[in-house]
């Protein structure tokens, strides 16, 4: 299973990417509700329709706002370019021992540094 970060969704909604097509089809996509939160507070076509096909998809573990703090500090991600939800999404990635899959550099140097980075190829 992947966890699949907003960036990648928002650049999936601009330009159809095959690789998620493909990974959602293989029923490997995990959803957080951090990720359905900020793509609603977007402007995104099909809205009803996008967001109740992610409300579907399997859910990723969240992380309590404490594992998210320990997170940050005991792995020194203060500084790093992350916002909060990206700590969350790291913490769950970690938690749920699914990879994250971002295109968002900051959030993909942190995760890789982790181990815990979905090694996506090109996308189109």
């Amino acid at each position: 299973m992947i966890l699949v970060d907003t960036s990648v969704w928002v650049d999936h909604l601009r330009k159809t990417d095959k690789q998620l097509v493909s990974v959602l089809t293989e029923g490997q996509v995990l959803c957080h509700p951090f990720v359905i939160g900020e793509l609603a507070c977007g402007n995104i076509r099909n809205r009803a329709e996008i967001l109740a096909l992610l409300a579907a998809l399997p859910c990723a573990a969240s992380a309590t706002h404490e594992e998210a703090l320990s997170l940050v500090a005991k792995r020194g991600l203060s500084g790093r370019g992350l916002g909060w939800v990206d700590a969350h999404l790291l913490a769950s990635s970690l938690i749920s021992g699914a990879p994250l899959w971002t295109n968002d550099k900051a959030l993909r140097d942190v995760a890789k540094s982790l181990k815990a980075a979905y090694a996506a190829g090109p996308s189109g």
